[in-house]
């Protein structure tokens, strides 16, 4: 069971965890160029969430790229319980603001029209900023229930 893609100290793990990070800013990066994302608050969450996801996920792939450097195995089970609790935070976290941010532009979208009225608004970029964000939790879910089986198999 140790043999997972995507366990920490590999190179599935150091792609797994440089994805989520890349989507993660893509994600920051979209929202933060489309103007009046600060007056909605499931906006200013998605940007809080991904940013908590990129840090994490940027120090874990230094981590797994530092293991790789230096042939050092990261499986034990202090480690890898630590890495099961913060994988799993973060993903709840990205799931609840991908989420709520999704709501909001099928709001927008669709239910009141508001992007039809309201030209300036930038409704495009908030859905993508919000696909990257999905995205993201998509690698972030993974990777938890990866950490998840590795503690297991302890």
């Amino acid at each position: 069971m140790r043999e997972l893609v995507g366990r920490p100290g590999t190179w599935g793990g150091l792609w797994l965890r440089l994805g989520q990070a890349a989507l993660a800013a893509a994600s920051i990066a979209v929202m933060a160029s489309a103007n009046g994302f600060a007056g909605y608050t499931a906006f200013c969450y998605l940007i809080a969430s991904m940013g908590l996801q990129a840090l994490w996920s940027l120090g874990l792939a230094c981590l797994d790229g530092y293991a790789l450097k230096v042939k050092r195995d990261l499986n034990n089970a202090v480690l890898v319980s630590l890495f099961v609790v913060g994988d799993w935070v973060t993903a709840i976290l990205s799931f609840a603001a991908s989420c709520s941010a999704a709501g909001v532009t099928v709001l927008f979208e669709r239910d009141i029209s508001f992007c039809r009225r309201y030209y300036e608004l930038p409704c495009g970029r908030f859905q993508l900023a919000t696909a990257f964000a999905f995205l993201s939790w998509a690698l972030s879910a993974t990777s938890a229930v990866i950490m998840f089986w590795l503690l297991a198999s302890f």
